[in-house]
């Protein structure tokens, strides 16, 4: 496997900074995402990142470069046992199987290390090619939230994606 996830760390800080520095990425993440995205917004997401317990957010590494970032956001309450995946990839790294890698690790991680239930992603009706990685990754559709979001002043579905702990079923 040429895919790793690992830390994020300071050094890192160039790489994001030139990769998700990229209106492409920001059109199909939450508006959160920060566009132009500087050095200093690198700086502050791995500093935010950096001492997690349980770690939920890494780098995405091929072949000993970093490529994106992806992470787990941990539902609390009645839903504790699920949680939110998300992922981005510099668009060099696009169509090389590494984010379908990438998720296949985190959710690895998610239910053999955190012992999650169950893992979903909510993808912009226009990212096919999100909705094909969570696929190729073994994620199913659950259903599509009409009109629920609202991104560059365009108001469009949600489609939402899960995958369940094979260890339940």
């Amino acid at each position: 496997m040429k895919t790793l996830l690992r830390n994020l760390n300071l050094y890192d800080v160039p790489a994001i900074a030139v990769l998700a520095n990229n209106i492409k990425i920001q059109n199909n993440v939450r508006d959160s995402f920060p566009h132009p995205y500087t050095e200093n917004d690198a700086k502050m997401f791995i500093e935010s990142v950096q001492n997690e317990s349980p770690q939920t957010t890494f780098a995405i590494e091929y072949e000993g470069v970093l490529t994106g970032v992806t992470g787990l956001i941990i539902q609390s309450d009645v839903y504790r046992l699920n949680a939110e995946v998300g992922y981005w990839l510099g668009e060099p790294f696009w169509g090389k199987g590494i984010a379908v890698e990438a998720l296949n690790l985190i959710t690895h991680y998610a239910f053999d290390k955190l012992k999650l239930a169950r893992i979903y992603a909510s993808v912009f009706e226009y990212n096919k090619p999100s909705m094909r990685v969570l696929e190729k990754a073994g994620f199913n559709l659950e259903g599509i939230s009409k009109k629920a979001i609202i991104k560059n002043g365009t108001i469009c579905d949600e489609f939402r994606y899960s995958k369940i702990n094979p260890a339940l079923l």
